[in-house]
C-alpha cells in the first residue's frame, strides 16, 4: 500500500512539474515571440494581451501577469462546480506559473522581430506549452470550460463555439494592432492549435481499422503472422441479409496501413475495410509491438 502510495505522489509530481514546463513554454512564446511583434493568441491569452496593450503601464499592475489571472477566475469557479477540483487545481497551477514566468521575461530581449518567424515559432512553442498543461489534466483557457458548460445547452459544438469567440478577439486585435498583426495573429493561433493536438495525441499516430469478411478467420490469422497486430473478433449482423457476421477489430501505425490493405486483399479481395483515425492508443501489447 505505502509503495503504491508513493507511485500516486511520483506520478503527481511530474504531472505539475511537466506543467511547470508548459507553462514556461507557454510565457516564452507569447513574451520572446508574439508580444515584441504586436501578434496575439486567441481565447483568455488573446484578450489579455490586447488589453495590457490598450493599458500601455497606464494603470499600474494592469498586466498581462494579472489579466489573464483575473479573466480565468470566473472561469474556474465554473470549472471547479461542474467540472472537478483537480482540472481547476491544474489549471490554476498552470496560469500563476504562466503570468509569473511571464513577468519575469520583461527584461530578455526578444528573438526575433521578423513577424513570420515570430508567428510560426511563437505559435508551435506557445501550442507546445499548452498542449502539454491540458495533456496533463489542466487548461490556460477559461473560454474552453464556458464553452463545455455554455454547447450543453446551445445548439453549438464546443470547437464552433470556441471559434465564434475568437472570430471576435481577432476582429478585436485588427482594430488595436492593425489588420497585418490580426492575420499574423489568426496563423498563429492555427500553428498553436494543431501543435496543441500533436502534443496531446502523440507523433505515433494509429489508425482503428474495421474489417467485415466471409473468411475472417484466415484474415485475422494472416494479419497476426504477417503484420505481428493482434485483432479482435467482434459479433455482427448483416444489414440487408440479417446474417451473422464475424468483424474484425485492430489498431496499426499510419505506417502499416498499406500492408495491412495488401493482406486482407490477397486473402480475400471481397473484404470490406473501413480505416479510422484514433485519438490515442494505450496498452503494454501495442506499444511492445511497435518497439
Amino acid at each position: 500500500m505505502k509503495q503504491h502510495k508513493k507511485e500516486k505522489l511520483s506520478h503527481l509530481l511530474m504531472r505539475y512539474l511537466l506543467i511547470i514546463v508548459g507553462a514556461g513554454l507557454a510565457a516564452v512564446a507569447i513574451e520572446l515571440f508574439l508580444v515584441p511583434n504586436d501578434i496575439i493568441d486567441g481565447g483568455v491569452i488573446g484578450v489579455s494581451l490586447i488589453l495590457s496593450h490598450i493599458n500601455a503601464g497606464s494603470i499600474p499592475f494592469v498586466n498581462f501577469a494579472t489579466l489573464v489571472i483575473i479573466i480565468n477566475l470566473p472561469f474556474m469557479y465554473y470549472g471547479y462546480k461542474y467540472i472537478g477540483k483537480t482540472f481547476v487545481f491544474s489549471s490554476i497551477f498552470g496560469i500563476v506559473c504562466l503570468a509569473v514566468i511571464e513577468s519575469q521575461l520583461h527584461h530578455v530581449e526578444a528573438f526575433t522581430t521578423q513577424p513570420i518567424l515570430a508567428t510560426v515559432f511563437g505559435g508551435l512553442i506557445l501550442g507546445a506549452g499548452v498542449g502539454l498543461v491540458i495533456r496533463n489534466g489542466g487548461t490556460m483557457d477559461g473560454t474552453e470550460i464556458l464553452g463545455i458548460l455554455l454547447t450543453k445547452k446551445l445548439p453549438f459544438s464546443l470547437g464552433e463555439f470556441v471559434m465564434f469567440v475568437n472570430i471576435f478577439i481577432f476582429i478585436w486585435a485588427g482594430f488595436v494592432y492593425g489588420p497585418e498583426q490580426a492575420m499574423y495573429s489568426v496563423m498563429a493561433y492555427y500553428i498553436a492549435f494543431k501543435t496543441i493536438d500533436t502534443v496531446i495525441q502523440g507523433l505515433d499516430e494509429t489508425k482503428a481499422v474495421i474489417i467485415v469478411s466471409d473468411h475472417y478467420a484466415d484474415v485475422s490469422d494472416a494479419i497476426l503472422d504477417r503484420l505481428g497486430r493482434g485483432t479482435t473478433k467482434l459479433k455482427g449482423k448483416g444489414g440487408y441479409t440479417d446474417e451473422d457476421k464475424e468483424v474484425i477489430y485492430a489498431v496499426v501505425t499510419r505506417l502499416e496501413v498499406t500492408k495491412l490493405k495488401a493482406i486482407v486483399h490477397e486473402v480475400d479481395p471481397k473484404a470490406f475495410i473501413t480505416i479510422m483515425n484514433t485519438q490515442e492508443t494505450k496498452g503494454a501489447q501495442f506499444k511492445s509491438a511497435i518497439h
